[in-house]
C-alpha cells in the first residue's frame, strides 16, 4: 500500500493499516513520534492504540543517523508486556558516513531484537518480516535507579495487580500522565523528588537519556559527520536577510510555470481537444436522431461541467510535481522553522506551517493536520485559517482569471494572490489574538533533515496520487452537480424545456443572491451568485457552473471564452475580475472542509462562527482589491 510520508511530523495523525505482502499479518502505521507522552493528539493516538488493541509485535522504526535521540522512545516501548523488534532504518547513510553499530550488541543491551534496514532501498525488508514471524522472548532491562525501580515494583504491587502493561502504567502513573487520586502514588512520587532534588518527569527523562548515553558509547564505533553539503546550504537557506526573499523567489519561479508559461500552453491544448470532442458529438447525435434535451445534457452539461475543470489538470501536475519536489528535499522543514518566531507573535505556532503546507493540496489533511499542535487555542485558530490557503480545487479559478485577464503576467498576479492569502492569514490572526484568548509561548523544536535528492519513484507516485484524487472528484462530484446545474438551467419553474436560461429555474434562484456580490462585480448577474454558491460544493463547481452557463447561452464554449465580450459573463473588468477570484479563494471553504473543520473545532457554534469569519474576511478583501485596482487602472 501506498502512505504519505514527509519531512515532519503530523502528515500522518492517524494510524493506518495494511496487510503485510506474503503473510498474514495485519500492520497498523502509527503516527510519527518521538515519545510516549499524552501531550499531543498524535501521541495520544498511539498510546490508546497500544494500551487498548494489545499489538503482538511492535516495530520501532528508528533513524540510526540520530540513534542517541530515537531510541528514547524505544527505552518506552520496552516498558510493555508485548515483544518489540528494533528497525535501524536509513543503514545504508550510515554505512556512507563510516559509523558502525554493533546491532548483537546494542540487542543484548536493549533486550529486543535488532534489523538493519533501509526504507529507500527496501535492503533488510525480508529479514524483519522474519524478525516479525519468529520475535524472541525479551528480557526485562533495568533503565533507572534503584530507587525509582523500587517504587515501580511498589505501584505495580499494591496499584495494578491485574493489569496489563502495568510497569509503563506504573510509570506514567509515578510522572502524573495517567491522573490518579491515590496518596500511595503522591508519596511514591515525592520520595523520588526529595531524594534527586528535581521534578519527577525530569528525573524519568533524565535516567532514560543516561542509560541510552552508556549504550550509545558501547555499540557505536564512530561518530556521525557533518554534512557540510546541507551546512552549507543552510547557511544560505536560513540566513537571516536572505531565506524569505529565496522562498518567495521559489514560489514565484514554481507558479509561473504552472500557471504561467508551460502549464498555460498545456491546458489550452486540452481546452482544443475537448472542443474538438464536443464538435464531434453535436455533429454524431444530430446526425442519429438523438433527443434535442439528451445531445444537449452530454455536451452542455455533462462535458462543459467536467471538461472546464479537467482543462487545468497539466498546470495542476506542475504544481504538484514542484510541492512533492520541495517537501521530499528537505526544503519545507527549514520554511516551518523559519516561521516559528513570526507565527509565535501572531499567536500561532512553526506547527502551523503544517497545515498550511498540507492544504496547499486540499483544506481538508491540512485542518486535520493541525492536530500536532498542542496548545488547544494555537490549533484551533489554525483550524480557522487553514482554508485561507488556495488548495487545488482553487487552482482552475486561479488560472482561468489569471490567464484570460493578466495573461502577460500570470504568474505573477498568481503569486500575488498566495502573497495575499499570507496577508489574510496574518491580519486573521492578528485579530483573534487581540479579541481572544492569549496563548502560552511554546517553542517549536524539529529535526531537521538533510537535504536529499528527491527521489523520483517517491514524487511521480505523489503526484499520480494528488491528480487521480482530483480527477475522481471531477467525476463525481463535479458530474453530479454539472447534470443538477443543466436541469436547473434547461427547466422554467413551470418544468417547461428548451426556455431562455434567463427563465429557469437557477436564473430565479440566482437573482434572489446576486444583490450581494453586487459590490464586488458591479452587475446584479445572477450566473455569478449561482457559481459563488456552488463553490460552496466543491470550490471547482465555481468555473464548471460558468462553462455551463455560458455553454447554454452562447453554444459552444472553451473555458478561454467564457468571457466573450457579448457574452453572459461578458460584463468582467479587470478589477472585478480579480475581486471574484480572491473572494472565491478565501471565502468559506467546500463542505467536504467544513465537516472537517466541524470535527475538529468540536461543535456548530464554534463552526458557524468560523464559516462566518472567513466569509466577511473574503468580502472585505475582494471589495478592498477591486476599490484599489479600479484607482490604480
Amino acid at each position: 500500500m501506498n502512505q504519505k510520508i514527509g519531512n515532519w511530523p503530523g502528515v500522518t495523525v492517524e494510524k493506518k493499516e495494511g496487510i503485510i505482502s506474503g503473510t498474514s499479518y495485519t500492520l497498523v502505521d502509527l503516527p510519527g513520534i518521538y515519545a510516549l507522552n499524552p501531550y499531543t493528539i498524535e501521541e495520544n493516538v498511539a498510546i490508546d492504540f497500544l494500551l487498548k488493541e494489545k499489538p503482538d509485535v511492535v516495530i520501532n522504526v528508528v533513524d540510526a543517523t540520530n540513534i542517541e535521540r530515537s531510541l528514547y522512545l524505544t527505552t518506552q516501548l520496552l516498558e510493555l508486556d508485548c515483544k518489540v523488534v528494533v528497525a535501524l532504518n536509513m543503514i545504508d547513510i550510515v554505512n556512507k558516513r563510516g559509523i558502525h553499530i554493533d546491532d548483537e550488541k546494542l540487542e543484548k543491551q536493549l533486550g529486543a531484537e535488532v534489523c538493519k534496514i533501509s526504507a529507500q532501498n527496501g535492503t533488510g525488508i525480508k529479514n524483519l518480516i522474519n524478525h516479525i514471524s519468529t520475535p524472541k522472548i525479551r528480557n526485562r532491562i533495568k533503565i533507572f535507579n534503584n530507587i525509582i525501580e523500587n517504587e515501580i515494583e511498589t505501584i505495580q504491587k499494591e496499584m495494578l495487580l491485574n493489569r496489563t502493561n502495568k510497569r509503563f502504567v506504573a510509570l506514567k502513573m509515578l510522572e502524573n500522565d495517567i491522573p490518579s487520586s491515590t496518596d500511595r502514588i503522591e508519596n511514591c512520587r515525592e520520595r523520588i523528588e526529595n531524594k534527586f532534588g528535581l521534578d519527577i518527569s525530569e528525573i524519568i527523562a533524565t535516567e532514560r537519556y543516561e542509560f541510552l548515553d552508556k549504550i550509545v558509547g558501547d555499540v557505536v564505533k564512530s561518530r556521525k559527520k557533518n554534512n557540510r553539503i546541507s551546512n552549507y546550504l543552510d547557511i544560505i537557506f536560513l540566513n537571516k536577510y536572505l531565506a524569505f526573499p529565496i522562498f518567495f523567489i521559489i514560489l514565484f519561479i514554481v507558479y509561473y510555470f504552472s500557471v504561467g508559461v508551460l502549464g498555460k500552453n498545456i491546458s489550452e491544448i486540452v481546452s482544443d481537444k475537448i472542443l474538438i470532442i464536443k464538435e464531434y458529438l453535436y455533429e454524431y447525435f444530430c446526425n442519429n436522431g438523438v433527443y434535442t434535451w439528451l445531445s444537449s445534457l452530454v455536451i452542455d452539461g455533462i462535458i462543459d461541467g467536467v471538461g472546464a475543470v479537467l482543462t487545468f489538470v497539466p498546470q495542476l501536475i506542475i504544481l504538484f510535481f514542484c510541492i512533492s519536489v520541495l517537501e521530499t528535499s528537505g526544503y519545507m522543514s527549514r520554511i516551518s522553522l523559519m516561521l516559528d518566531k513570526p507565527f509565535r507573535k501572531l499567536g500561532l505556532s512553526g506547527k502551523s506551517l503544517i497545515p498550511f503546507i498540507v492544504g496547499s493540496g486540499c483544506s481538508v489533511p491540512g485542518i486535520m493536520s493541525a492536530r500536532i499542535i498542542e496548545n488547544d487555542i494555537q490549533r484551533k485558530k489554525t483550524i480557522i485559517l487553514t482554508p485561507f490557503v488556495p488548495c487545488s480545487a482553487k487552482l482552475p479559478i486561479i488560472t482561468l482569471f489569471c490567464g484570460y485577464f493578466f495573461s502577460k503576467n500570470s504568474g505573477l498576479v498568481t503569486l500575488s494572490l498566495y502573497v495575499l492569502s499570507v496577508c489574510i492569514i496574518i491580519i486573521s490572526a492578528l485579530v483573534m489574538k487581540a479579541f481572544g484568548r492569549n496563548t502560552n509561548d511554546f517553542r517549536y523544536i524539529s529535526e531537521l533533515p538533510e537535504y536529499k535528492i528527491p527521489n523520483i519513484k517517491y514524487v511521480i507516485r505523489d503526484v499520480y496520487d494528488k491528480t487521480l484524487a482530483f480527477i475522481k472528484r471531477a467525476g463525481s462530484i463535479i458530474l453530479l452537480c454539472s447534470i443538477m446545474i443543466w436541469i436547473l438551467l434547461s427547466f422554467s419553474l413551470n418544468f417547461e424545456y428548451g426556455i431562455s436560461i434567463e427563465k429557469s429555474i437557477l436564473a430565479q434562484i440566482g437573482r434572489m443572491f446576486s444583490w450581494l456580490f453586487y459590490p464586488l462585480v458591479n452587475v446584479n448577474s445572477w450566473g455569478t451568485a449561482v457559481s459563488i454558491l456552488q463553490g460552496l460544493v466543491a470550490k471547482e463547481q465555481v468555473i464548471s457552473s460558468m462553462s455551463i452557463i455560458a455553454g447554454l447561452s452562447e453554444g459552444f464554449t472553451s473555458a478561454s471564452q467564457i468571457f466573450r465580450s457579448n457574452g453572459i459573463f461578458g460584463f468582467f473588468t479587470i478589477p472585478t475580475a480579480y475581486a471574484f477570484t480572491v473572494f472565491n479563494l478565501f471565502s468559506a471553504p467546500c463542505i467536504s472542509a467544513i465537516s472537517a473543520m466541524k470535527k475538529e473545532l468540536g461543535n456548530t457554534r464554534k463552526l458557524l462562527g468560523a464559516v462566518l469569519f472567513q466569509t466577511v474576511v473574503a468580502y472585505i478583501i475582494a471589495l478592498l482589491a477591486k476599490l484599489i485596482l479600479e484607482w490604480c487602472i
